[in-house]
C-alpha cells in the first residue's frame, strides 16, 4: 500500500464542495453514536414503501392476487371473501417487507454500528465520517476492505437526512471515500445497493460507479419476495485517466 494522506487533509479538501451549504465533513466521534443510527434506521425505513410497490409491479405476485381473487369469487359467489383475501395477501406482503427492513437494520445496529470506532476507526484501512450542518449531523459514510474481496475498499452506511439532500452532500461524501481509498493504494471502491434505491443509483454512476453483477439476497423472506442487490464498482486507476 502506498504512503496515505491524514485524515484531515482529505476532509479539508473535500469539503470545499459542500461550502455553500455550510456543511462539514469529519471523522466520527462517539458522541455522534445516536444521531447516526437514527440516520440509518430512517434511512433504510424509507425504502419500505417502494419495495412493497416493487413487489406488487412482479408478474407472479399480480397472477397470484388475480387467481385468488377469481377462485374465490366463482367458488363462494360472494364479492366480500374474495377482496378480503386479497387485501389480507397485500397485507402480509407489506409485513413481509417491512419484517425484511426491520432485520437488517436490527443485525447492522448489533454488529457493526453497535461499535463504530472499533469497527472502522481502530481498524487498518478504514473510516467512518459524518457530515455536520450547523452542528448537527446530517450525512455518513463509511469504508473498509471488502469482505468478499479486500483488495477493493466497500463503502458503506452512505445516508443523507431528507432534509439535506440535493445539496451535494453525497457526492462530497463519495468523494472522500474514493480519495481516501486511492491514498490507501487500494484499485477501486465497491458498494452494494438494491433495485429500489433508484436515486442511489444514478449518484454511483453518476460518480462513475458502474454495475457489475446483481443477486438475489440471500434470507428466506428476500428470495421469496425476488429482492435483488446491485453491486457497482468504481476503478480508481481507469477514473484517474479520464480525469
Amino acid at each position: 500500500m502506498t504512503q496515505s494522506k491524514s485524515i484531515p487533509e482529505l476532509t479539508e479538501r473535500i469539503c470545499g464542495s459542500c461550502a455553500m451549504a455550510n456543511i462539514q465533513i469529519r471523522k466520527y466521534r462517539d458522541e455522534d453514536a445516536e444521531i447516526v443510527k437514527e440516520l440509518f434506521t430512517l434511512g433504510m425505513s424509507e425504502h419500505v414503501p417502494s419495495s412493497f410497490t416493487h413487489i406488487l409491479k412482479r408478474p407472479l405476485t399480480q397472477m397470484l392476487l388475480m387467481c385468488t381473487f377469481c377462485a374465490l369469487i366463482t367458488s363462494s359467489k360472494s364479492f366480500l371473501l374474495p377482496v378480503l383475501a386479497v387485501t389480507l395477501l397485500l397485507a402480509g406482503f407489506r409485513q413481509m417487507v417491512i419484517y425484511m427492513f426491520n432485520k437488517y437494520i436490527e443485525t447492522s445496529l448489533s454488529k457493526d454500528l453497535n461499535n463504530i470506532s472499533e469497527t472502522y476507526l481502530q481498524q487498518k484501512d478504514s473510516c467512518f465520517w459524518v457530515a455536520e450542518s450547523d452542528g448537527r449531523v446530517v450525512g455518513t459514510v463509511a469504508c473498509l476492505p471488502a469482505e468478499s474481496a479486500p483488495e477493493f475498499m466497500e463503502l458503506k452506511r452512505m445516508s443523507v437526512r431528507r432534509s439535506h439532500r440535493g445539496m451535494g452532500i453525497a457526492k462530497a461524501l463519495c468523494r472522500i471515500v474514493a480519495d481516501f481509498t486511492r491514498e490507501r493504494g487500494f484499485p477501486a471502491v465497491i458498494l452494494y445497493t438494491s433495485v429500489v434505491q433508484t436515486d442511489a443509483q444514478k449518484l454511483y454512476e453518476h460518480m462513475g460507479y458502474t454495475k457489475t453483477r446483481e443477486f438475489v439476497v440471500p434470507e428466506l423472506a428476500a428470495k421469496i419476495l425476488n429482492f435483488t442487490l446491485f453491486e457497482y464498482r468504481l476503478d480508481l486507476q481507469q477514473n484517474k485517466e479520464r480525469d
